[in-house]
């Protein structure tokens, strides 16, 4: 089980990633939430096996159709047990 914060720069806001990004994560069975942030990038808090979770960030790394991903910054952190994967305002 790891634990990574993800911030995703570029065209990541009103394109629809909060929602995707849920979606990818429970398609993996990974828990955690993804947030807009002030500075126009997304940020993201995801636990899960390694393998699960490293999926994930090659998916941030893409994104959703309309998201033009410039840069994806990850570092591990303390597991913190969440339940499910949520979209916070």
């Amino acid at each position: 089980m790891i634990h990574i914060t993800i911030r995703v720069s570029g065209k990541v806001q009103g394109v629809n990633f909060r929602f995707s990004a849920r979606q990818e994560a429970e398609e993996l069975g990974l828990t955690g939430f993804v947030k807009n942030e002030p500075d126009g990038s997304v940020y993201i808090e995801v636990e899960g096996p390694f393998e699960q979770v490293d999926k994930f960030v090659e998916w941030c790394k893409e994104g959703p159709a309309r998201a033009n991903v410039q840069h994806v910054m990850t570092q591990e952190r303390e597991v913190k047990n969440f339940i499910g994967f949520e979209i916070r305002r």
